[in-house]
């Protein structure tokens, strides 16, 4: 029975808000606006209720397409990423190769610090 009396209390003081609310000018020009509009698109929804539908069915399509195409993206992307990271221990080979070729030649201080920023540029890209 107390919640019979708590949810008349809530809807009883919401409409003594309402009405003391529609006392000042302002505000009842502006629900006036509001009603009008709210009362328009209610009519123009009953009377074309075919356009409504044909409206949604269209959106939901649209977001249908768009959600696969959001998908099909991410599918690329995970693909490619898990190219890179089958490559990125090819390439540390290579660069060790490279190394172990060109640190025999005189200029392998040169080789090394080039080598050293690729390893570097590397491990931050990876992170």
């Amino acid at each position: 029975m107390g919640k019979n009396l708590f949810l008349k209390g809530i809807i009883y003081g919401a409409l003594a808000g309402g009405a003391l609310s529609l006392l000042d000018k302002k505000t009842r020009q502006d629900m006036k606006v509001n009603v009008k509009k709210a009362y328009e698109q209610v009519s123009y929804v009953v009377r074309h209720p075919g356009e409504i539908t044909e409206n949604v069915k269209e959106t939901a399509k649209k977001l249908r397409n768009t959600i696969e195409q959001v998908s099909e993206d991410i599918s690329y992307i995970t693909e490619k990423v898990d190219e890179l990271r089958e490559l990125t221990p090819q390439v540390k080979e290579v660069i060790k190769e490279t190394k172990s070729t060109f640190s025999k030649h005189e200029d392998s201080a040169i080789v090394d610090d080039l080598l050293k920023e690729i390893v570097v540029e590397e491990e931050t890209a990876e992170k």
